[in-house]
């Protein structure tokens, strides 16, 4: 962001917003981003398992993610919701020889693990987050979830794959999850499926990225 856009007056940083919004919150970007992953189901489950699996992994090189993401969809049978309930012990060792930079095969079973103990204990991703919202944020929401995820038993390791708001972490792959299920403003990026859910509770983290554009942005 150049130093000029500091001097921006507020019609004009509302235009310069709008474009932005314009350029990004468009169907032609589901092709580049890895929302188009769960794009590509229509059932509710397979949609929120397969944007919570996306949005786990979504961190590095955007094609790697894609790629990746694809080929975890492939291990599941392209049926999410039915491999999470109905899978075998021989299906998660098929899984074993996944790796996305430091999420490895062992991190993707305890995780196919918890998602089973989620729907078949919980009612689901929707009703763990709705259970513990609050009328301000999801920070609370956030932390009771990954509380869930891993009551059962599982590798220790694997806990640093959900990130906890309360813990000072921005969780902003959680956070991009969220506003995939609940954010609709009718352009079809975002699903709205989550009616449980406000938008008004949807956070933006800041990252170093996000923060310094901000501040430049600043009138």
């Amino acid at each position: 962001m150049k130093e000029q856009s500091k001097r921006l007056n507020q019609q004009e940083l509302k235009e310069f917003l709008d474009a932005k919004v314009y350029e990004f919150n468009s169907p032609k970007f589901i092709d580049s981003d890895p929302i188009q992953i769960p794009h590509q189901f229509s059932k509710k489950e397979d949609i929120e398992i397969a944007g919570f699996l996306t949005a786990t992994i979504a961190w590095g090189n955007r094609k790697s993610i894609i790629n990746n993401a694809n080929k975890l969809m492939t291990l599941l049978d392209h049926s999410p919701y039915d491999f999470i309930i109905n899978h075998t012990e021989g299906d998660l060792e098929k899984l074993l020889p996944f790796v996305h930079r430091t999420f490895n095969g062992d991190d993707c079973v305890q995780f196919i693990k918890s998602l089973q103990h989620i729907y078949k204990n919980h009612n689901g991703l929707e009703a763990v987050f709705a259970k513990h919202a609050d009328n301000a944020f999801l920070q609370t929401s956030i932390s009771e979830f990954k509380r869930t995820f891993f009551e059962i038993d599982h590798l220790k390791r694997t806990e640093k794959h959900v990130s906890d708001p309360l813990r000072k972490s921005a969780a902003k792959r959680i956070n991009m999850f969220l506003r995939w299920m609940v954010r609709n403003d009718n352009t079809g990026v975002d699903f709205g499926i989550w009616k449980s859910l406000s938008p008004a509770l949807l956070s933006c983290p800041l990252d170093v990225h996000s923060g310094n554009v901000a501040r430049n942005l600043a009138c």
